[in-house]
């Protein structure tokens, strides 16, 4: 496995996906970008993978966004080649099936927060700091942040962050929405991994149908998300995890799924 993304997995389908350039703040380095994607490629197949955690190597910054030293070399042409490559990389991880749970063990800024946003759900450490900082860069977020953003934190709260480039406290991110959890950083990922277990011990593909389900919300009007949720539904019922939550209800037992 790459030395700049790291791959482990833990018991029952948990996977832990780590970005691994601490000596770079764990920028989005070309090289770096290529192998997150190419990894979340292979993870979008794999039924053994039941939930993801993305983490960063150290415990200063998950991710400070783009590589700006690798940036300051390139012509305008390999700029706009380089923001597509990190929006089509965090729009891989978005788009896999699996629940993904960003676990923030330091600073998001920039790419590396709309990299966070592109997860499912939120865990940071309580003294980090985030933010969508790029105007005070002379651009802006340019990997899906003016669009994932307003929909956690409301469009008033985004534009409010976006245009002053504020940085804010993991304490106020989950007042706001912006993370479900803010916990002391001995808990971080103890905690993470809690709910992680939680999720890799229900059905893993009515899992995966609820994500696809509620993914749609803010694509389509309520008649069509109501048929995706029924269509998403209607995968469920043939499947042996089904048969099997009956069973081990009716015999007051926890289920065993299998993802079948």
């Amino acid at each position: 496995m790459s030395t700049l993304v790291s791959f482990e997995t833990q018991e029952n389908g948990i996977a832990i996906v780590t970005l691994n350039r601490p000596e770079a703040a764990n920028a989005l380095s070309r090289a770096l970008l290529f192998e997150l994607g190419a990894l979340f490629q292979e993870i979008k197949f794999r039924k053994d993978v039941r939930v993801v955690m993305l983490t960063g190597a150290g415990d200063k910054v998950f991710c400070a966004g783009a590589d700006l030293k690798e940036r300051a070399g390139m012509n305008e042409t390999e700029v706009r080649q380089a923001v597509a490559l990190i929006s089509k990389t965090i729009n891989e991880v978005e788009k896999v099936p699996q629940p993904v749970i960003a676990v923030l063990n330091g600073s998001a800024f920039g790419g590396g927060l709309e990299l966070a946003l592109a997860c499912d759900i939120r865990f940071a450490a309580d003294d980090i700091q985030l933010g969508l900082t790029e105007t005070s860069l002379g651009i802006i977020p340019g990997a899906g942040g003016t669009q994932r953003l307003p929909r956690l934190v409301g469009i008033g709260k985004a534009k409010e962050l976006i245009f002053a480039a504020k940085r804010i406290t993991a304490k106020e991110a989950e007042r706001i929405g912006l993370v479900e959890y803010a916990v002391p950083r001995a808990e971080l990922m103890d905690r993470a991994l809690e709910l992680a277990r939680q999720i890799a011990d229900n059905a893993p593909i009515a899992v995966r149908q609820a994500k696809r389900a509620i993914q749609s919300v803010f694509n389509v009007d309520l008649e069509t998300g109501l048929a995706i949720e029924q269509l998403a539904y209607e995968a469920t019922i043939p499947t042996k995890d089904r048969l099997e939550g009956l069973q081990a209800f009716k015999e007051k037992r926890k289920p065993v799924y299998k993802g079948e």
